[in-house]
């Protein structure tokens, strides 16, 4: 059963002015004009207009009560001159707290609500003005970060180029080298092939003395040879890993435990230069040795060192060349924007302590965590932009850290914001091993938010 109280503020007489109908914004004053019915928002219903703001609900969608609690669904508009305007449901209407700023809500109740729209919204001007010039001033820093970026894009594409042409120049250098050096090698293999070919050979290609080959036998310089001396230097020609016996060797002293030059000179001399049965042993080089004081070997030996020193040097420029354009390359290959804005981040690091953490963020590269004891984990690296199309430079991923404690790998996204700075803000870890970041840099200032900022909130 309806019951109706008659207030002159709510119901009228003969017509009502929408003006004085609670709870409604400008944009819905056309429904409320006067007249003797009211049709329902929605369609559903026609009432007469007196049970508008009845405190009785009619319609389904609330249309007939904004200025009373008695739809469910309903909503109640706040004006709030000089403030923003906003809906409260319905069911706060006098309901004894005040919501909105101009104490439109309460007009029926026993609480006195004071119209604080005023101060609300020179604070919101002042705080809007300060994200205007923040944003302003982010705008500038930006459109010079971009010609930096520009600039820097430049190099690294000229550097490129530039390390290129060092290596196709050093790979013409490398073969050159290669073939120097096999020349060299082939030469003193050579030398070697000559000398090894036997102690008759050996001598004759030396033109050595009988002399000389006794004092390369005399290893003590004494004048005499001895069963030691010969079982040192002297091999059987048909197995030259095996020692010689002592017994080998005193036969090859002629049964004497002591040999001079002339006695050499008329006995082992002709053994040697046989040279069917027994060889001075192969000692390519050693001190002393027949090799190691062969001019030609020495002249070839030092050839091949030299061409392979020259080679390994070639070797290594090229490879380093190798190296930096490979990672220049990588590093050109990343997203930095449409107008590579987001260049000069790469190779930058920012931190931010946490309590008893220290974050670091490498943009394009990782993010880690350390410790108060010096334990550092990987929070991820470098993934991708993950930022929504419109935005698509708001967010980054990095993926694949170090495994969680019964868990995926860490990772951590990261939002960027606009500002003056470029400055690591705020970590958070909502989740098990997923973290979130804040990060400020004047890049991430957009145009569009200024208009935006200036319709919504001003």
């Amino acid at each position: 059963m309806r019951v109706y109280i008659i207030v002159a503020a709510v119901f009228w007489c003969g017509y009502v002015d929408s003006r004085k109908v609670r709870g409604i914004s400008s944009s819905y004053k056309r429904f409320y004009r006067e007249r003797k019915s009211f049709l329902c928002i929605d369609g559903s219903r026609m009432i007469p207009f007196e049970q508008v703001n009845d405190d009785y609900c009619d319609c389904e969608d609330g249309s007939d009560e904004p200025g009373t609690s008695a739809c469910p669904h309903g909503r109640f508009y706040c004006t709030n001159l000089s403030f923003r305007p906003h809906y409260i449901p319905s069911s706060r209407v006098n309901d004894g707290i005040c919501d909105c700023c101009d104490a439109s809500d309460e007009y029926n109740s026993h609480t006195r609500c004071q119209n604080t729209c005023w101060n609300l919204g020179q604070r919101e001007r002042a705080y809007v003005e300060g994200q205007m010039r923040t944003l302003d001033e982010g705008l500038r820093l930006k459109q010079q970060l971009i010609e930096e970026g520009v600039l820097l894009w430049r190099e690294k594409q000229a550097q490129l180029r530039e390390l290129q042409q060092v290596a196709e120049d050093l790979q013409v250098k490398l073969e050159e080298h290669r073939r120097k050096k096999h020349e060299a090698d082939r030469l003193k293999e050579q030398t070697l092939k000559a000398l090894e070919a036997g102690n008759g050979g050996l001598i004759r290609h030396q033109n050595s003395s009988v002399t000389s080959i006794f004092h390369l036998l005399d290893t003590n310089k004494d004048g005499s040879l001895t069963v030691d001396e010969i079982k040192a230097k002297v091999v059987l020609v048909h197995d030259e890993q095996r020692v010689l016996s002592e017994g080998e060797a005193l036969a090859l002293l002629d049964r004497g435990h002591r040999m001079d030059l002339s006695k050499f000179q008329s006995t082992l001399w002709d053994v040697l230069t046989r040279g069917d049965t027994v060889k001075i042993k192969d000692t390519q080089g050693a001190p002393g040795s027949l090799s190691s004081e062969d001019p030609h070997l020495k002249a070839a030996d030092r050839a091949a060192e030299w061409e392979a020193t020259n080679l390994k040097k070639v070797e290594e420029a090229y490879e380093t060349v190798n190296m930096e354009i490979s990672d220049l390359q990588k590093k050109l290959a990343i997203d930095y924007g449409t107008d590579w804005e987001f260049l000069f981040l790469n190779g930058q690091c920012y931190k931010l302590k946490v309590y008893e953490y220290t974050y670091t963020l490498c943009p394009f590269n990782q993010v880690t965590q350390k410790s108060t004891a010096g334990v550092e984990v990987s929070l991820g690296m470098w993934g991708m932009w993950t930022g929504k199309p419109k935005n698509h430079y708001s967010q980054m991923v990095y993926e694949n850290g170090e495994p969680c404690w019964q868990g995926g790998s860490r990772s951590t996204t990261v939002t960027l914001t606009c500002g003056t700075e470029t400055a690591l803000r705020s970590v958070k870890e909502p989740s098990k091993c997923q973290y979130i970041m804040d990060f400020q840099t004047p890049v991430a200032c957009q145009p569009v938010l200024k208009q935006q900022g200036i319709h919504s909130e001003l």
